[in-house]
């Protein structure tokens, strides 16, 4: 059922992209991008980490445009799939945008063969907004202390149940490569969101869990759960007192990430004008709040090469971790 709904976005976008280049004769660069009301698609629902990301940045738009709009469009569904083949199929003017997401532009394919696009080559990289840190929690009853005892007491204990947000999420494939790089035996158990999955960590139903740490922290401080390690390269203001995971397992860094996205074929001088506004974006003073403060992030920038290097990095190192683990999305 959820191929058939993709396979339905991509007809209809399909003839969507035909009659636009009909009309259009094809796609070249735009002096002075936006000249009009911009649509950044969204391919979760409202009220998440994405969504917050996504609103706060088309309230930026309009001072660094000439008052020029973002209009924020949820397309939730399929891990964010429905959303990136809507995406994929738009022409490459710079009308449509999309805010990045590592399953839907990345390594969708790999957990969906059915996928009715390529992550890969469907989409042209505009610029990497923003890093969120990750997180290794364990209820706080077990009788752990740091990731060393927890390491020793998963492998006592043999096929201990861990909690992840969704299937393909990075919460899940993270939690797989630290299973195998520290020679665990785990069972994934997976909820419907980070919040499900807090709810069954507290209860100790699940006996560890990857979170972001603006979603897990106010119960990392409440003392309800147990943070033993961050997934970032060095120790983090939020949780100074926790070290990173890279301490035991070296090189182990990960995190969420989030960027912007155009179609595929877009004209370079495009790519660079929309490139150029959403870094002054990314250093305006309500996004950088919003994304250290309250979700204790990082802000990247940079250009649409490097972003597009990112991109293909996490695919190489996240595709292997899918295909070994037998993930499929469902």
């Amino acid at each position: 059922m959820e191929n058939d709904a993709l396979r339905r976005v991509g007809r209809r976008g399909a003839l969507g992209l035909a009659a636009g280049m009909a009309l259009a004769g094809g796609t070249r660069a735009q002096g002075g991008w936006p000249d009009r009301a911009t649509r950044l698609i969204v391919p979760f629902g409202a009220g998440g980490a994405i969504d917050t990301l996504s609103r706060t940045v088309a309230n930026a738009f309009p001072g660094v445009t000439n008052g020029q709009t973002l209009v924020v469009e949820n397309r939730p569904g399929a891990g964010g799939a429905i959303a990136g083949a809507f995406v994929a199929q738009q022409r490459p003017d710079g009308q449509t945008l999309m805010m990045a997401d590592l399953s839907a532009n990345a390594i969708g394919r790999e957990l969906n063969p059915g996928l009715p696009y390529d992550p890969m080559t469907s989409f042209t990289a505009i610029c990497h907004l923003v890093n969120l840190p990750l997180v290794l929690i364990v209820p706080a009853a077990l009788p752990v202390q740091d990731v060393a005892s927890f390491f020793a007491y998963a492998r006592a204990r043999g096929d201990l149940p861990y909690a992840h947000p969704g299937i393909g999420y990075i919460g899940h494939l993270a939690q797989e490569l630290m299973i195998r790089r520290a020679g665990l035996r785990m069972t994934a158990v997976p909820y419907r969101s980070g919040a499900e999955m807090l709810r069954s960590i507290v209860a100790g139903e699940g006996q560890s869990g990857i979170l972001t740490v603006s979603t897990s922290l106010p119960l990392i401080r409440e003392g309800r759960v147990k943070a033993l390690a961050v997934l970032s390269p060095s120790r983090i203001p939020a949780l100074p007192e926790v070290p990173p995971l890279a301490e035991t397992l070296p090189g182990f860094v990960a995190s969420v990430w989030h960027g912007i996205v155009a179609p595929a074929g877009m004209a370079p001088e495009l790519a660079t004008q929309i490139n150029r506004v959403f870094n002054q974006i990314a250093q305006s003073a309500d996004v950088r709040r919003s994304v250290e403060g309250v979700q204790q992030g990082q802000v990247v920038g940079g250009t649409p090469a490097e972003f597009a290097a990112f991109i293909r990095a996490e695919y190489d190192r996240w595709a292997p971790v899918i295909r070994e683990a037998g993930i499929r999305a469902q």
